[in-house]
């Protein structure tokens, strides 16, 4: 990969105490930072590629720590509707038609969507996961996936042996950029005895959950119904926090559930948008972080959101809990973009490579085109990628050293071909 120097009008580094840098540069080096800083010549080696970036705001790629790709496909079908009769009635009988093509598709659509708006990795929770990796693989973005599990499945017991099979396939694959946990979908889907029967092989396997807790009030009434406690007591009792845990939602944890949560190797991905739309609740965020949790941003699913666009995430996160509070210092930009990029490696577990342009970690970063009205003047470059910017805004893409958009392009693969591959999955879909 060589050496690349860019030297920017504004560096976000996102590492601990590190105020914005105005002139600046980041050094990469085989395809992780090997420095940053200010700007200085002598940071210009023989051979060395510089990339004159004056009127960019380069940062760490955005982290998207919940989401089910391929659910592009189902955007707009299934609008203004609570999660139980869209699930069930919508959604549901649509995936049970899904074929592995209608995923690579669809996760290719999603994933150009999510790089074009400056999401350098995802964490997935969906079908076929084998399609999906091979679009990450294609793709040069960073993903974390899943194989969703239904506990009442009939297959239920085959489908977790081909979680853990894909888990170990694709561990590690395309340059490191593939990782992999398991993924029960929720409390209300699974009963105790597949509960056991996943933390038991996560235990073996050394592979940490992402389960939808805590979305809904229906949710707690029904696993209070059926089993008399709190969805974050059952799970408890069951084992599942002995595990990693990428807790999706956490809409209606309360104070002695967050408490206890904090103590835990768990971490919480708020999805604002979706929980708006679908009318879940408003998750307590502020007390989530008051107590220590790591809090990151999730887009869910295109069906629920209708978008996969991170820098609306950060903008309705600031803005909602600001309200939600009636305090308008709560969740301030700095803490929305931590949420966004480090947050996000943390609660995926690969912080240690990305979130933050430090040396020794991946060159995982996107450049912000400053040249435009809405983000004119720049006087708090934070302030401005949160209340200003837009996904559309990103002009430039690189995950592990490697250039994946430039000038608003995809590298990989023609955007139009995949545009037009997906719309016709999804129409067949519709018509099956």
């Amino acid at each position: 990969m060589g050496e690349i120097v860019i030297h920017c009008e504004w560096l976000l580094t996102m590492a601990d105490g590190q105020e914005p840098i105005h002139d600046a540069f980041v050094k990469i080096v085989d395809g992780k930072i090997k420095a940053v800083g200010p700007w200085q010549e002598r940071v210009i080696e023989p051979d060395c590629e510089v990339i004159d970036a004056h009127d960019r705001l380069v940062m760490p790629g955005l982290i998207n720590t919940h989401t089910h790709a391929a659910m592009v496909l189902f955007r707009s079908v299934a609008d203004d509707l609570s999660l139980s009769p869209w699930l069930k009635e919508k959604i549901w009988p649509l995936e049970a038609k899904l074929t592995p093509e209608d995923i690579y598709h669809g996760s290719r659509l999603a994933i150009t969507e999510m790089l074009l708006s400056g999401t350098t990795t995802f964490a997935d929770m969906y079908f076929f996961m084998d399609e999906v990796a091979r679009a990450v693989g294609e793709s040069g973005i960073r993903g974390v996936l899943a194989r969703g599990l239904i506990g009442t499945d009939a297959e239920a017991e085959k489908k977790l042996e081909e979680a853990v099979e894909m888990s170990k396939k694709w561990k590690g694959q395309a340059d490191g950029r593939i990782t992999a946990m398991l993924g029960p979908h929720a409390p209300y889907t699974s009963p105790p005895e597949f509960f056991r029967q996943v933390v038991t092989v996560a235990r073996h396997h050394q592979l940490p959950l992402h389960i939808h807790v805590a979305e809904t009030r229906d949710e707690l009434e029904e696993i209070s119904k059926n089993y008399g406690k709190r969805p974050v007591t059952y799970l408890a009792d069951l084992g599942v926090f002995s595990r990693p845990v990428l807790l999706a939602h956490g809409v209606w944890l309360d104070e002695g559930e967050i408490s206890f949560l904090s103590k835990q190797k768990i971490a919480v991905a708020h999805n604002p948008s979706s929980n708006l739309k679908l009318a879940s609740g408003i998750a307590p965020v502020a007390k989530m972080l008051a107590a220590g949790l790591t809090v990151s941003l999730g887009t869910d699913g295109a069906a629920s959101n209708n978008r996969l666009d991170m820098f609306t995430e950060m903008r309705t996160t600031a803005l909602l809990h600001k309200v939600v509070n009636e305090d308008s210092t709560i969740i301030p930009a700095e803490t929305a973009l931590k949420m966004a990029t480090i947050n996000g490696a943390r609660a995926l577990g690969i912080d240690d490579q990305t979130g933050s342009l430090e040396p020794g970690k991946a060159a995982d970063l996107i450049m912000l085109d400053l040249n435009q009205t809405h983000l004119t003047p720049c006087f708090n470059p934070e302030s401005l990628v949160v209340y200003s910017a837009r996904g559309s805004d990103v002009s430039e893409v690189m995950v592990n050293g490697e250039w994946v958009v430039k000038e608003g392009k995809p590298l990989k693969w023609e955007e139009e071909e995949v545009i037009r591959l997906a719309a016709k999955s999804a129409q067949d879909l519709l018509e099956r």
